[in-house]
């Protein structure tokens, strides 16, 4: 009998921590996209209200029931944190005059998902080399950012991804951004992993392995004296490769090709895909340039793909942690 109690008080506990949370969410899960809160994915059911606890059984003659008082005061107090953080959020996006809220991603999954060559993409006797994708395969409506070469230095953009708290990875080229290390190195203390994007930016299909490997391994060397880290992502410049690509980048500690399947621009958005939409798992493409190679600031770029993705009821996730 003792057992059977302590499962019955268990369950009200479990009844207790999904209605505060639902309350802590409020709005947060009408699933439209300016919310700001969480959302119920196309094709699933938007979250119920928990029904009540029934009472639960007397305790026996001469036994104290069990104090619930704290375990709901805790619960209590952790739903108006998350209401606080969900209000600091919307608030740091007027800020940075963003049109919404950005979405919050899910949590990673505990085991991250086989990614496979896109069909189309594979060279020959490529089977055991890192994948070319352009697609994360999850369910989940999350994207992935990621930004390339490093031309452009601009501080404000790094005020504003550690506020807003959106997570990004970087592909970098040496040639441009070794008049500042000191830049993309506050970056990756602030949590952005740095990836290989080539020394030069070459084409590479035009080189010999050779000359692959210098551009390809070089970066990696130069990376992890730079910045304590040895690259596990590489993209080719242009998205261009060949099967010595491949084999060049395996061999000096490349696991996987990330291309892209959009990109992002101050004014407008570029799409791989025939119905130019964005789907579970896309990779978004960006470029670290300032208003005198565009038609408009990091800044500018970054409201213009929020809005996109916010819009279309996407989250931001953190690639390295699905591949």
């Amino acid at each position: 009998m003792q057992l059977l109690r302590q499962r019955r008080e268990y369950g009200h506990v479990r009844v207790l921590v999904a209605a505060l949370l639902v309350a802590a969410l409020g709005s947060g899960c009408t699933g439209e996209p300016n919310s700001g809160g969480a959302y119920a994915p196309e094709g699933r059911p938007a979250p119920q209200a928990p029904q009540a606890p029934q009472a639960p059984q007397a305790p026996k003659a001469g036994q104290a029931p069990k104090p619930r008082s704290a375990p709901a005061g805790a619960l209590a107090a952790y739903a108006e944190k998350l209401r606080r953080a969900e209000a600091v959020r919307t608030a740091t996006a007027k800020r940075w005059k963003l049109a919404g809220t950005p979405l919050t991603a899910p949590p990673p999954p505990a085991v991250k998902p086989v990614i496979k060559t896109r069909k189309g993409f594979e060279v020959s006797g490529g089977a055991a080399l890192p994948p070319v994708f352009t697609t994360v395969p999850v369910k989940d409506k999350i994207v992935f950012l990621t930004i390339d070469d490093g031309a452009e230095k601009d501080p404000e953009f790094l005020r504003m991804m550690a506020e807003l708290k959106i997570p990004y990875s970087a592909f970098l080229s040496d040639y441009v951004i070794n008049d500042d290390y000191h830049y993309f190195r506050l970056m990756r203390d602030k949590g952005v992993a740095l990836h290989n994007h080539t020394l030069n930016h070459p084409y590479l299909p035009g080189l010999s392995r050779a000359g692959q490997k210098r551009e390809i391994c070089g970066q990696q060397d130069k990376l992890q004296k730079r910045y304590g880290k040895r690259p596990r992502l590489f993209r080719p410049p242009y998205g261009n490769y060949n099967g010595d690509t491949l084999r060049v980048a395996k061999s000096c500690g490349i696991t996987a090709v990330p291309l892209w399947a959009a990109e992002a621009f101050p004014d407008h958005m570029e799409w791989r895909e025939w119905d130019r939409d964005l789907h579970p798992g896309d990779i978004v493409l960006s470029h670290f340039r300032g208003r005198e190679d565009g038609k408009g600031s990091m800044p500018d770029m970054i409201r213009r793909v929020m809005k996109t993705i916010t819009d279309k009821g996407y989250a931001v996730a953190r690639l390295e942690d699905y591949v």
